[in-house]
Parts: C-alpha cells; structure tokens; sequence
C-alpha cells in the first residue's frame, strides 16, 4: 500500500464486508462501512451457517478470529440426516468429535463476533447508498438517500444480491431459478416440538422426493428453522395473502400431499407465519470490466444458489481484498490482484452450485435417488437458509 491512505468505503455490514474492514484495520487501513439497517439488532439475521476449513476459515484466521469463533460454533450439528417422503432414514452422517471442517454457527452470532472486532464507530448504521459514480480521477462517488455525497478512493459493494453498488459495473441483475424457498421456525423445539427435534437431531435434515424437499436446521437455543422447497413458478402462491397463514398453509400441505404425516408437521406445527423466498441467481458468468475505484464481493459479485458456498466465498472475498490493497503499492494494482482470482473462482462455484441445483431439484416428480453420492453430503444443498441483502 501506498505512503497515502486510502479512503475506503465499504457498503454492506454482512460477513464479507465485516470480515473485509476487520483485515484492514488489523493492518492500519481505516474504513467506513456503510449499512441501510437501523442498529445490529434490526432484524434478525437468518439461520446458521457452516464454515468451511478452505474458505471461511481461512478468512477468519485472516481476521485473527479463528479461536473467537470456534468458542461459539457447534461442531456437532454437522450432523445430517436424510430421508425419503415417507420419513425413511436412507442416510446418517454424524462429524468425528474433533471434526472441524465445516462447523456451524448462528449468522447474528458471526454478525456479532465481527462487528464486536472492528474500531468504535467503523459502521455507519441506518446510511442508505442510492448510487455509486466513478469520478474521472479513479475515484467512486457515494449518493445517499439524503441526497448527500461522499467521496472515497475505493468503494467496496458488499451489499448483497440487490446491490446498489453493482450497477456501476455491471447491468446484470438477479433472475428467478425456478425454485422457491418458503421458510418457517420452531422454538424451544425439544420441549414444544419433540417430533420435529427428532427429525432434526443436532444438525440438519432433508426430507427429498423428486423436484420437492422439507429441511430442518437446528440453531442455537432450542431454534429450528425450516426450508420448504420446491420447483415452479415464482407465483405459485398467485390468489393469495402471505400474510394469510392459514390460507398458504393449505397451498403448502397440497404441494406436498402424500407425504407422511410426521414430516408434514413441519408445515402445520410451525410457529408464525411463512416467509416466501424465491431463489434469484445472477448470470454465469457475470464478470465485467474494471473500474477504478469500484468492487464487488459476495452476492454482489457472484450470486448463486444456496448449495454450501455462497457465505463462505463472502468471508473469503472479504479477507482477500483486504490483503490485496495492504500488500500492494495501488488500489489498481490491488483490484487487479483481487479480481484476477475471485471472479475465475466465481464461476467455478457458481457452475458447479447450478449444476448441484438441478441434480438435487431436478424438473420432475419421481421418488428417484435424492442425493447421489458424488455429491453428499446433503448439507451442499442449503448452508444456512436465504441470504439477506444488505
């Protein structure tokens, strides 16, 4: 890096992001990172994520949090379960006790570890960014929604699938898969919900027949968030209120009628309302042309299906734009360095997660094989539920 200290804004506080402003920092980069929510405890962040010894791991150590983050992760929920329509257990996978490959956490728990890293006042909460500009220097102006603007030398979009940063790169936006996932919870689930506990276990299920599936993933303090999902059009609740429970409830039960009795509680018994989330994607590849000044990483950059990578890539993206512009003499040179390797690796993932997707929800209804070999573990299918933009 240069004598002169960069202005560095990055837009978005989720993992990548965070993880990307802790490296820096660590190496005497100062950053602002901006984030559209109110306060960290604006919303709730989404399920548990499973952290990958190749990817977010590495990032983490990066970061200096790796022991900070395995004193909150739960090492044996990756166990998972999988089973037919008719609550047949065909598969069994439990870790090894010192397995740590791919333990899971909670995202408000990562979320909190994180921002807990960075200098008092780094993210700035409730700051919307409308657009960004490239200025004629090599330079990215930021307009907020208050109609004012902020100059940096480089701005990093970390703000997920419908980014804001994007488009000063790239007119491509997130298209429909096909699929839809419709969530739904469970609390203190062993004491309320002792069936649905045992289809769980520690870890994760997956309940799958032909272009259909019901998972449950355990969190922590008693939490189990459900994923229901399957493959048609993205109003396939056309007619009704989602804010009618008992009305998408019975849409729901239809879709998957002739399942048994003990896994369609997972559609009666849930706590709440259900959350539709159709799964969007962005093309592969999506790459573009350099900008100086202006990034990506994460959704922003390479979203794809939820089959196991996309948070991960997130953490690494971050952690490795952070070295880049420590180790090198420009921003150009960083940026250079920086997407020379995420986006090859981008469409790697997002290639091989598309075709995961179609083999796991293929188009039709049959019983047939639900999860081939060549790719089990089933975990790949959902890492931690749907992402949330920032």
């Amino acid at each position: 890096m240069s004598a002169t200290t960069p202005r560095i804004a990055i837009v978005g506080a989720g993992p990548g992001g965070l993880v990307c402003a802790r490296v820096l920092q660590r190496h005497g980069v100062p950053v602002t990172v901006f984030e559209h929510e109110s306060g960290p405890h604006s919303r709730s962040q989404g399920g548990t994520l499973d952290i990958h010894e190749d990817t977010g791991q590495v990032a983490l150590r990066a970061a200096g949090l790796f022991d900070r983050f395995l004193a909150l992760s739960r090492p044996e929920s990756q166990e998972w379960r999988l089973y037919d329509r008719r609550a047949t257990l065909i598969r069994h996978d439990q870790a090894d006790e010192d397995d740590l490959s791919r333990p899971e956490i909670d995202r408000g728990h990562l979320r909190a570890l994180l921002l807990g890293s960075l200098a008092p006042g780094t993210v700035r909460w409730g700051h919307s960014v409308r657009t960004v500009t490239p200025l004629p220097q090599g330079t990215a102006r930021l307009h907020h929604h208050d109609d004012t603007v902020e100059d940096f030398d480089l701005v990093i979009g970390a703000d997920g699938a419908w980014s804001r940063v994007r488009p000063a790169l790239s007119g491509a936006q997130p298209a429909y898969s096909g699929i839809t996932m419709v969530e739904a919870h469970f609390d203190d689930v062993d004491r309320r919900h002792p069936g649905i506990a045992r289809l769980v276990g520690r870890g994760t299920m997956s309940a799958k027949a032909g272009h259909r599936s019901l998972v449950l993933q355990r969190n922590s303090n008693g939490h189990v968030r459900a994923y229901l999902n399957f493959r048609g059009p993205q109003d396939w609740h056309s007619g009704l209120d989602l804010a009618d429970t008992e009305a998408v409830r019975a849409r729901l039960l239809a879709q998957y009628q002739g399942w048994d009795e003990s896994l369609l509680d997972i559609l009666r018994d849930n706590e709440g309302g259900f959350i539709n989330r159709p799964m969007c994607v962005l093309p592969v590849p999506h790459t573009w042309q350099r900008v100086p000044g202006i990034t990506l990483l994460g959704d922003a950059a390479h979203l794809m299906p939820p089959v196991g990578v996309g948070a991960n890539l997130a953490l690494l993206d971050g952690a490795e734009l952070a070295r880049a512009v420590v180790d090198h003499p420009t921003l150009d040179e960083a940026l250079d360095a920086y997407e020379s390797v995420m986006l090859p690796r981008a469409i790697d993932n997002a290639t091989t997660a598309q075709q995961m997707l179609t083999t796991l929800m293929p188009d039709t209804d049959s019983d047939d094989a639900a999860f081939p070999d060549a790719i089990w573990p089933a975990k790949d299918l959902l890492e931690s539920g749907p992402a949330h933009t920032s």
